[in-house]
């Protein structure tokens, strides 16, 4: 994508600064973020950075794209605020789509989720059946039923991408957020301060870590091709809590164990793998970064300040 104006929503955040930063090396970028899980400091400072919230009025939506990753996106957060949850998700999407679609911006891509698919095993194709088992699932299953609606009736394009389990290290633009950073990060900075992480049940849950460049390439690819419907962005590959935190020991240098505490929550999710053949058939999109590289990624920053 070049020489385009666009707007990433939740641009402040952690894919969608990724997302910002990327794409301004070839565009004019407006990132839009009331900063409750984001923070400037993630912006390029060649993005024109607004604090607004996806709810406001006179957004900034005189664009050619809108990418829309504003969302409060855990389950945590909707079961302490679930009203708050549905406004920012689901009116905060209908917000922010009516402003496009009357600013004249017809393509719109958006950040769904792939915790509605429940607990798989087996990769999960768009088609199979879907669940509502938190607020944070149901209020995203609403965003494609929207966008379902928008896309029928006013003609626009909305692909919205089901993420899996999107990672980054601390070295990245995660760590302002603490306990609802990704996971990955969370483990390895536990793991290079010699703290033992901390797993739910026996440690064997999987996951499908996808690295946050292969996640941006998707959401760029998604906007280029106009997608409309539904596409998931996963690996098509799973490894287990205890395989993670064996391979970031592997890669310190260090011989931490995890703990392990019950599982706390009703409908926990054990295990997750994305089909991703319906994205790599529209775009050609496959994921460039293997496990072992995103691991070394994260990694990496502890072992350059042992070596200073």
């Amino acid at each position: 994508m070049d020489g385009k104006r666009v707007l990433v929503t939740g641009g402040a955040g952690f894919i969608g600064s990724n997302l910002a930063n990327h794409l301004v090396e070839h565009n004019e970028v407006v990132a839009v973020d009331d900063l409750y899980l984001g923070t400037p400091d993630n912006v390029d400072e060649r993005v024109e950075f607004v604090e607004a919230s996806v709810l406001d009025d006179d957004l900034p939506t005189d664009v050619d794209c809108v990418f829309h990753l504003a969302a409060l996106s855990s389950r945590e957060m909707l079961e302490e605020h679930p009203r708050e949850g549905a406004k920012v998700n689901i009116e905060g999407f209908i917000n922010v789509v009516e402003q496009a679609r009357k600013s004249g911006c017809e393509t719109i891509v958006y950040a769904s989720t792939s915790s509605a698919y429940g607990s798989q095993r087996e990769p999960c194709p768009e088609g199979m059946a879907l669940q509502a088992s938190t607020g944070y699932d149901a209020s995203m299953l609403g965003r494609e039923r929207y966008a379902e609606y928008y896309s029928d009736f006013h003609d626009l394009s909305l692909a919205g991408l089901r993420f899996f389990s999107v990672y980054q290290g601390y070295g990245g633009n995660e760590e302002h957020k603490g306990t609802y950073a990704n996971t990955i990060s969370q483990f390895a900075s536990d793991v290079a301060g010699g703290r033992a992480p901390v797993l739910w049940g026996d440690g064997t849950q999987t996951r499908d870590f996808t690295y946050v460049d292969d996640i941006v390439r998707g959401v760029v690819l998604a906007a280029e091709e106009r997608l409309d419907g539904v596409y998931n962005l996963g690996t098509g590959e799973s490894y287990s809590f205890n395989e993670t935190i064996a391979r970031i020991n592997d890669e310190l240098g260090t011989d931490v164990e995890p703990e392990y505490e019950p599982v706390p929550l009703e409908n926990y999710v054990y295990h997750t793998c994305a089909d991703r053949s319906r994205m790599h058939e529209a775009t050609g999109w496959e994921p460039e970064i293997p496990f072992e590289e995103g691991v070394r990624r994260v990694c990496a920053p502890y072992l350059d300040d042992a070596d200073e």
